[in-house]
């Protein structure tokens, strides 16, 4: 399904994806690698520009990565053994049985569930691993946090209803088969300067509804206390709590 089948198109932000988004450690990496059987093939489903799909390089031999959103994968990383490809989640295009794991960053509560879950069983051969990953809210210390907090509960109204799921731990995203337990890290954490913590900011769904209802008052006044906060500090510790949700085909 095409995010703007949801109420919302990212394609538009595709840009500041590439550049704002958190990156994935390579402890989440391992941890689906080492509970798969095998690491030939591993399709990201709703890759985005990629944020996840490079670095499972490590591990597998070959990443394909797809998207809706053209203008994600155009945004996208080059990287040996990556293949970047349009589609959908629910409709990939991959043949049946030829993946080793699937895996949906940070995009699973856009899917149609139940059709994404019949897809990933069709591509997916026997024994492999199947995960949704997802990061919840950001924060940071002090004043900071503070105030991306504050930021987050006032556009809070205007997030898709589908973020509740991320809010929810994914919680309602349950597979129909037996789940699996992957040793994830509790949470991203990035090093970010201070261009780097507002970027991350603009490139929210809510974010660009909120600008389109009330203009970018509310914006600006972040950016300006967030310089007042940052008193200096050329980065500071950015983190989100990480959920994730898998199972065995």
């Amino acid at each position: 399904m095409h995010p703007s089948a949801v109420g919302y198109d990212f394609s538009g932000l595709a840009a500041r994806y590439a550049a704002y988004r958190p990156r994935y450690p390579r402890a989440v990496v391992d941890a689906l690698a080492d509970a798969c059987a095998a690491h030939g093939v591993v399709w990201d489903a709703g890759c985005g520009s990629g944020q996840l799909s490079v670095a499972l390089r490590a591990r597998f031999a070959e990443v394909i990565a797809t998207d809706p959103s053209s203008a994600q994968i155009a945004a996208a990383e080059a990287c040996a053994g990556v293949t970047y490809r349009t589609g959908d989640a629910e409709d990939s295009g991959l043949d049946a049985d030829s993946v080793d794991c699937v895996v949906a960053a940070q995009a699973a509560h856009w899917f149609d569930w139940p059709r994404f879950c019949a897809e990933a069983h069709r591509v997916a051969r026997p024994g492999a691993v199947m995960a949704a990953i997802g990061y919840g809210r950001v924060d940071a210390d002090g004043a900071v946090g503070e105030l991306l907090r504050g930021y987050e509960r006032d556009v809070a109204p205007w997030w898709p209803k589908e973020r509740r799921h991320v809010d929810d731990g994914y919680a309602q995203l349950t597979w129909p088969w037996p789940e699996l337990a992957l040793a994830m890290p509790a949470r991203l954490v990035e090093r970010w300067t201070l261009d780097e913590t507002f970027g991350y900011v603009t490139t929210w769904s809510a974010t660009a509804r909120y600008r389109e209802a009330r203009g970018d008052g509310r914006l600006e006044q972040l950016h300006e206390l967030l310089g007042e906060a940052w008193a200096g500090a050329d980065r500071r510790e950015i983190r989100w709590p990480l959920v994730s949700r898998a199972c065995r085909r």
